[in-house]
């Protein structure tokens, strides 16, 4: 019971962590959001590798990185979440945080689909109606815009993708994170050396507060990462699913109240047909945990 309490305790803490954020990255404006990535990137290596030192020795750190097979997956994770961090940090200073908000509704549907479509994971009438749901949102945004969300399905595509890879994963969470973001700190670490000694870097801007508040921008991202994996080792992925809700929906009141983004109706409408499936989808999960947890297969 204390470790339920425990992984509940980190689960929430992590998404009420993650709700929160949008409001810190609106905080380093008008730094813009390309060299706000490249911080990120390298400050995220910078906290990673300090935290894993603080577990692990030189030798457990960088040994695994000898085997080919390695480097190549994290090197290919590392790739697909900057893509991820990348699109997300645009949105939110962008004026895009309900997008961004949306995609992390659609997100764990499309991570089902993708379990169903490489993982062979099974495909129940709840999945499947969720996905429906899903679509039918997508679809109506496409024909009353006549574009595709593009923030949305980037961030809950490449997170899917990052998520595939990750479920092959036996290695500890801070191991991961110093592979994956380590070749890209390299490079965005060059990148800033040469904007910043040419003045168009964030030094230019003439902002010290907002420049010394960015060097924080790893710590950010390790946080909830930290809280999160220490919830999935002591609560169930059902309960995981369903905290994983209320980062999505803090955004959402943060992007209509706080940023006083537009909402207009077709939104609302997609967010209800989307938040119909996940209600479908959550209830699957939880016969699916009942009849699991009774030693019958879910249908």
């Amino acid at each position: 019971m204390s470790d339920y309490k425990t992984g509940l305790l980190c689960v929430i803490g992590c998404q009420l962590f993650w709700g929160v954020c949008p409001i810190y990255w609106q905080a380093l404006m008008p730094i813009p959001s390309w060299i706000i990535i490249l911080y990120r990137i390298v400050t995220m290596f910078v906290f990673s590798y300090i935290a894993a030192r603080f577990r692990f020795s030189r030798e457990e750190v960088w040994g695994p990185l000898r085997d080919r097979a390695v480097r190549r997956k994290y090197f290919t994770a590392g790739l697909i979440l900057t893509a991820n961090w990348s699109t997300y940090i645009w949105a939110m200073t962008s004026g895009r945080v309900i997008q961004a908000s949306i995609g992390y509704y659609i997100e764990p549907i499309v991570i089902c689909a993708v379990g169903i479509i490489v993982f062979r994971e099974k495909l129940t009438k709840y999945n499947l109606t969720a996905m429906i749901f899903a679509a039918a949102a997508i679809v109506i945004i496409l024909v009353h815009y006549r574009q595709l969300p593009g923030v949305a399905l980037g961030l809950a595509f490449t997170w899917a993708a990052y998520s595939a890879i990750k479920k092959t994963s036996e290695m500890p969470v801070l191991l991961t994170m110093v592979y994956e973001t380590m070749i890209y700190a390299v490079i965005c670490f060059f990148a800033i050396i040469y904007i910043e000694t040419r003045g168009i870097g964030a030094l230019s801007l003439g902002v010290p507060g907002k420049y010394a508040l960015m060097y924080l921008s790893g710590l950010i991202t390790l946080i909830p990462v930290g809280l999160f994996s220490v919830s999935a080792k002591k609560v169930s992925l059902l309960v995981i699913g369903l905290c994983q809700y209320i980062s999505p929906t803090m955004s959402l009141l943060l992007g209509i109240f706080l940023f006083k983004e537009p909402f207009d109706k077709v939104q609302a409408a997609a967010l209800v047909i989307i938040w119909t499936g996940l209600a479908v989808f959550t209830y699957g999960e939880f016969v699916s945990a009942k009849k699991t947890a009774r030693g019958t297969p879910a249908s």
